[in-house]
């Protein structure tokens, strides 16, 4: 009997993972209860929303509130998410109390409610991302290991053209072409002088209320890290909240929601609408995958526009 809930979206992403989804599967809640035993945890719900992780809710011997998060393999190769962490060192971010490299386990601060649960207008959701982004963007010592805004470019471009022909060609030939171009953009543009620490993927899930600030202030949760310019990051919040760029004109209101990020953040447009723009379709040729055709769908109508 499954002893921590593990959700259906979290089960849909260890399926892709073939074997080692499986494995993961099976074998989750004794990884989650033997790290109760050795960090001295008390461990409660397991909480749901999230896509390459089991998460739960946990109590240190402290009497301090936690979270336990315990993520799938293969997620984070390049240990971007516990390097970000780590180096944030709780300025814009969870703080972390422990981790285990091997077992891909990090126990964190606990946060409260994600921006999205809030009930916020979508413009109000995106000044508090960018006043967040804005204290978590720093530039450590050191960011050996973490890969670079050049080496994202290159990814998301192999990626885009892989799951394009995986999923049958869902899109417009137009978009993907657009988006290979707006790819070697990025990765000619890298530049280790303007990069900094970036969450990777700073959505309005991602983003939780720091219990008791007044005013309402925020941390990240669940980066993928990187080094690379602010842009990226912001390109994240053109990804987003499609429904609101179909209940108009796509490309009007994308450029619209493109002028208001860089109007928040100093970043110029060109940059953040590119990488948007780049998110966007690698995300709906990846929902597409999952079998969430529908959401994939509404994903790459939006590019599509933007692509004319």
């Amino acid at each position: 009997m499954e002893r921590h809930a593990v959700s259906e979206n979290v089960r849909r992403r260890a399926g892709l993972l073939g074997e080692a989804g499986a494995s993961w599967l099976i074998g989750v809640d004794d990884l989650a209860d033997d790290l109760a035993r050795e960090w001295g945890l008390s461990l409660g719900a397991s909480l749901q929303g999230g896509t390459e992780a089991l998460v739960l809710e946990a109590t240190l011997a402290d009497g301090r509130p936690a979270i336990l998060k315990l993520m799938l393999p293969g997620i984070d190769r390049h240990g971007g998410e516990l390097a970000t962490l780590r180096l944030a060192a709780g300025r814009g971010y969870a703080e972390v109390y422990r981790h285990d490299i091997a077992r891909r386990a990090v126990l964190m601060e606990r946060l409260g409610p994600q921006l999205h649960e809030l009930g916020w207008p979508v413009a109000a959701q995106i000044e508090a991302i960018c006043a967040t982004l804005k204290v978590a963007w720093v530039r450590p010592a050191s960011m050996t290991g973490l890969m670079t805004g050049a080496d994202k470019a290159v990814t998301l471009a192999r990626l885009i053209s892989r799951r394009f022909e995986a999923t049958g060609r869902p899109c417009a030939e137009r978009t993907i072409e657009v988006a290979l171009a707006f790819a070697e953009d990025r990765r000619r543009a890298y530049d280790p002088a303007a990069a900094v620490l970036v969450h990777g993927d700073p959505h309005a899930w991602n983003t939780l209320q720091v219990p008791g600030a007044d005013p309402p202030r925020f941390k990240f949760v669940d980066p993928d890290g990187l080094f690379a310019e602010p842009a990226y990051d912001l390109g994240i919040a053109m990804r987003e909240w499609e429904d609101e760029l179909l209940a108009g004109d796509p490309l009007a209101l994308g450029r619209a929601r493109c002028a208001l990020l860089s109007r928040l953040t100093g970043v110029p447009e060109e940059p953040i609408w590119q990488w948007g723009f780049l998110e966007r379709v690698s995300t709906g040729l990846l929902l597409k995958e999952m079998g969430l055709d529908e959401l994939a769908g509404n994903f790459l109508a939006v590019a599509e526009a933007w692509a004319e």
